[in-house]
Formats: structure tokens, C-alpha cells, sequence
């Protein structure tokens, strides 16, 4: 799986760097070609030259290095990795990453990776049960960091317990495994819709809700990172378009129904991720209306875009179901009802997941009878669960 990707590791001050020479050697041997990024604290451990000589590629550790004049060496070997890998990723480093502190030639390119980046821990045990270390990691989680976990077993300092990095040949398998996933929708075009929709009442009002797109985003995001062609259809959002995706913004559910039957077609997966207004005005006042003592407005049924897909389904169909109370009857119904092959259900109600939350908590439901239920978490590593589940019944 890592055969001609381009993997930088990064090196940093504990014990256990002697073991990321082994790491190299064996990332080598996958197929991999390494740029290594090392601390001045790394180079204390081993020097710089093992990892040359192993690598086949000169060592970077210095920010202001001049070597290639031409060339702002952070930013290149952050776009040129496919991979990165911290390992051993000490205290001080994470702490650094999870702040957003650049004050190395490290930090500094990893700052700029938009490539997937695992972190091996490697520390004493308290140090790694700390507090502010547990927080620091979980922040590097939430914001997508594939942080792996410490090993437990006898440490540098003579101390026993959890805080070791773990060795090379699991972090190489964790890589892989990665890797494999990522690949798993290469060839397969995908349709998300994302965010709300607003109906127009009069040139400067509308009606609409509270969803704020991230949880479509997410999918169209681990989509593309899973190799698929991206089509998002989304509502007005305040979020940057996931690279690598094809944007198509529309306003009304009737400009969201219009767009979709018009690419349906060409997709493998739809997801219908957006929250689509149930009922729109019947008529959209010419000018700005005045204040009123009361004011009637008549609605009427928006077309209902998920039933009309599944009528005559042709893509894997999959719905999300947004509610406040009973929420597997009502997803299962709809599931049902709107011939899906997969309903996502998460219950609204409360602060902390669902609407203009980064988290959320699901429960898959599909045809064939089988459920999945996924405890809170970032909406990014939902996204990833949620492709996952639905990859197993592509095929």
C-alpha cells in the first residue's frame, strides 16, 4: 500500500528515536521513499547520518538552512508528503502541534502537511497520563490526527507502564491499514448534499434551520481522501469547499432537487447529508414586507428529494435522519418508506452533538437488518465510519 508514496517522518528528542532508524529501513522496504525531519533534540539521540544513509535523503532539521536558496523547504516537503508520521512524538512536541506553535523545522512543516499525520507517543508514564498531555492529544484527535496509542511496558526511566512508543513494525501495519482504507472508493463517484436550505419570504427574509454543513463536509472530505469523485451539493454555508470536491451551491430545495436529479445519474453513492426544508412559502413578496401586528404565511410541500431517489434507485441510497425523540423507530421507518439502503440517524436534541456542533453521535441502520451505533466524536472521524460502512456494501 505504500509503494511509491512519499512518507516524512519526523523525529523528535526521547529514547525511543534509535527505533525510528528501524522504521525508515522498513518504510523503505515497502516501497516508500522518506524525507526525515529531525529536532535539534532528536540529533542528541542518534545522529543525523543514520538516517541519511538509510533514507537515501538528506536530514533536515535546521529551519534557516540555506542549501536550497530557491526553495522554502518546509512548505515543499509538507506538499510533497503523502504520509506523515511523528514518531517518537515526545510531550513537548504535541503540546506544540496541538497549540499550533511553529518554533522548529518540524512543527513548522507538519503545520503546513495537509496529508494524513499519525503520531507515535513516546514518553514516562505520568508524563503521558497527564492531564494536559490526554488534552493535548485528544485536541490533535478532534482535529484530525490519527494519533496511535502508547504501549505499555518496562520504560528508559525503570518505570513500568503505559508511555511506549510502539514498535516500528505495528506503526508500519497502523500506516497500512490507513493507507488500504483510504483507497477503498478509488473509481467511485459519490453525491453528497450538505447543509440547509432557505426559502425565500421576501427579498432580505427566508426560512430555514439550524444545520451548519459541517457533517456533509466531513463525508465530501473522507470521500475525496478515499479516492472517490466528489460531487457536493450544498446549501449556504459557512465552511471551505473539502479540496479535491466539485461544489455546486444552491439556495431553495427546489434549486437542491433540480441539482441532484440532474447528477444523479452519474453517481455510485448518494448520501443526502443536507437538511431540506419540509415547506416553503407559497409566495415571495416582490418587496421587503413592513412590520405587521400579525402576519400569515402560507406554505406548501417542498418536493421531497430523498423519496424520489429511491423510487427508481439506481446509486447505493444513503439518508441521514435528524431527530429530537424516538429516533430508530423513525429512522427505520424511513428507511423503509424511502426505499434506502442505508439511513444515518443522530438525535438533535441535545447541545453537544448535531447542529452547529464539530461532533456527533450516529446510528447506522440497513436494509438487510443490521445496525451500528457510534458513541460522540468529531463529525471528520463519523464521516470516516460512516464511508467505511457503506464500502462494506458496495463492495
Amino acid at each position: 500500500m505504500l509503494d511509491g508514496k512519499n512518507v516524512l517522518l519526523g523525529v523528535t528528542g526521547g529514547i525511543a528515536a534509535y527505533k525510528a532508524a528501524n522504521l525508515v529501513s522498513m518504510l523503505k522496504k515497502a516501497g516508500a521513499g522518506v524525507d526525515v525531519v529531525m529536532t535539534d533534540a532528536a540529533t542528541r539521540f542518534v545522529a543525523p547520518l543514520t538516517f541519511e544513509t538509510l533514507s537515501k535523503n538528506a536530514v533536515v532539521s535546521d529551519l534557516f538552512s540555506r542549501e536550497k536558496p530557491w526553495e522554502v523547504e518546509h512548505i515543499a516537503l509538507a506538499q510533497k508528503a503523502d504520509i506523515a508520521i511523528v514518531a517518537p512524538a515526545t510531550a513537548n512536541t504535541i503540546a506544540k502541534l496541538a497549540c499550533g506553535i511553529a518554533d522548529n523545522m518540524l512543527t513548522t512543516t507538519l503545520l503546513a502537511c495537509t496529508c494524513p499525520v499519525f503520531i507515535a507517543p513516546a514518553m514516562n508514564t505520568a508524563m503521558y497520563e497527564n492531564i494536559a498531555t490526554q488534552v493535548n492529544l485528544q485536541i490533535l484527535k478532534d482535529r484530525g490526527y490519527i494519533v496511535l496509542p502508547a504501549g505499555d511496558g518496562e520504560l528508559a526511566c525503570g518505570q513500568t507502564g503505559a508511555g511506549r512508543m510502539l514498535e516500528p513494525v505495528d506503526i508500519l501495519a497502523a500506516v497500512e491499514e490507513a493507507s488500504k482504507k483510504k483507497a477503498d472508493f478509488e473509481g467511485k463517484k459519490v453525491l453528497i448534499t450538505a447543509g440547509p436550505t432557505r426559502e425565500a419570504i421576501d427579498p432580505v427574509r427566508y426560512l430555514t434551520n439550524r444545520s451548519s454543513g459541517r457533517m456533509g463536509y466531513a463525508l465530501a472530505d473522507a470521500a475525496v481522501s478515499r479516492g472517490a469523485d466528489v460531487m457536493l451539493v450544498s446549501g449556504p454555508v459557512a465552511l471551505e469547499k473539502p479540496c479535491g470536491a466539485s461544489l455546486y451551491p444552491v439556495q431553495s430545495a427546489a434549486e437542491m432537487y433540480d441539482r441532484v436529479m440532474e447528477l444523479k445519474d452519474k453517481a455510485d453513492v448518494i448520501v443526502m447529508c443536507a437538511a431540506v426544508a419540509d415547506y416553503a412559502p407559497v409566495d415571495c413578496a416582490e418587496h421587503k414586507m413592513k412590520k405587521q401586528d400579525a402576519l400569515v404565511i402560507e406554505l406548501t410541500k417542498t418536493k421531497d428529494i430523498l423519496a424520489e431517489l429511491g423510487k427508481n434507485k439506481r446509486a447505493y441510497l444513503a439518508g441521514f435522519a435528524a431527530e429530537t425523540q424516538n429516533l430508530e423507530g423513525y429512522a427505520k421507518d424511513k428507511l423503509s418508506r424511502k426505499n434506502l439502503d442505508m439511513i444515518i440517524a443522530n438525535d438533535v436534541s441535545g447541545p453537544e452533538t448535531g447542529f452547529d456542533s464539530e461532533y456527533n453521535a450516529v446510528s447506522i441502520y440497513t436494509r438487510d437488518g443490521n445496525a451500528v451505533h457510534f458513541a460522540k466524536d468529531t463529525k471528520r472521524n463519523l464521516a470516516d465510519r460512516i464511508l467505511t460502512e457503506i464500502a462494506k456494501n458496495i463492495g
